[in-house]
């Protein structure tokens, strides 16, 4: 197959004898259609946080690998469906996180999802306003505002608030939110949408969650946490389609 050829501008996606390498321009082109809101300029900034290090020519141009398409899709991806800040994205990376599911794209199936989830179960960790602050990168006022408005509730021990693995995570996304002036009275509309998505999936399984037999209470559970990945699922993708009627 032949390769890219790299010509006078960065953003040209022509092929030459590069084996595999891709310009910029060309990984835009491969990925616009999964990510629409790709750009050249949105690839540079990644590199410029130390996110992406493609090769260099001799002329300066950069060249991708296939690792390094694989690893933009995944930074895009947990960008998109898990509403992670780069700092996060940074360390997953560290870590080794591009599971197939990820890196190839597509619809991830249920096991997947659950990843970007905390889980129905919820988690005996419990933070202060503090800690909540520090990991997240929010303003206390903005986590109060979210108390106010019903999105997260914290739990008083001792005089002091005390919030969930869940509640954090509501923080960082809704921290990232609001740097595109989202406040906690938008939120409304997504907390009512959860009230009735939870609802309903109570619903579909109240006999096995109040069955006496804890195997089946266990079974509804995890079918309660493959439920909501699902549920998360289904709704990214009616959002996007009516995001792309305001697009075209």
């Amino acid at each position: 197959m032949a390769g890219v050829d790299v010509t006078r501008s960065d953003e040209e996606a022509p092929r030459a004898a590069t084996g595999k390498a891709l310009t910029i321009g060309a990984v835009v082109k491969q990925l616009e259609r999964e990510f629409p809101d790709i750009s050249i300029s949105k690839i540079r900034y990644l590199e410029d946080q130390k996110l992406l290090s493609p090769r260099r020519t001799r002329g300066g141009y950069r060249l991708y690998t296939p690792h390094d398409v694989q690893r933009l899709r995944t930074i895009l991806t947990l960008q998109r469906d898990e509403f992670l800040p780069l700092r996060v994205i940074r360390q997953e990376l560290a870590a080794g996180r591009a599971e197939p599911e990820v890196a190839q794209g597509g619809a991830p199936d249920a096991r997947s999802l659950r990843r970007a989830t905390v889980g129905a179960k919820g988690g005996d960790v419990l933070y202060t306003l503090q800690d909540v602050v520090e990991e997240t990168g929010a303003e206390s006022e903005l986590v109060r505002e979210l108390e106010e408005y019903g999105v997260i509730k914290g739990e008083r021990r001792e005089g002091e608030i005390f919030y969930d693995e869940t509640d954090r995570e509501i923080v960082r996304a809704v921290t990232e939110l609001a740097r595109f002036g989202v406040g906690g009275r938008n939120l409304r509309v997504f907390r009512t949408s959860a009230d009735r998505e939870a609802a309903l999936l109570e619903q579909i399984l109240a006999p096995a969650l109040r069955s006496r037999n804890p195997e089946r209470r266990k079974e509804a559970v995890e079918a309660l946490d493959n439920l909501a990945a699902i549920a998360s699922h289904l709704k990214h993708l009616l959002l996007v389609r009516d995001l792309r009627k305001i697009v075209t």
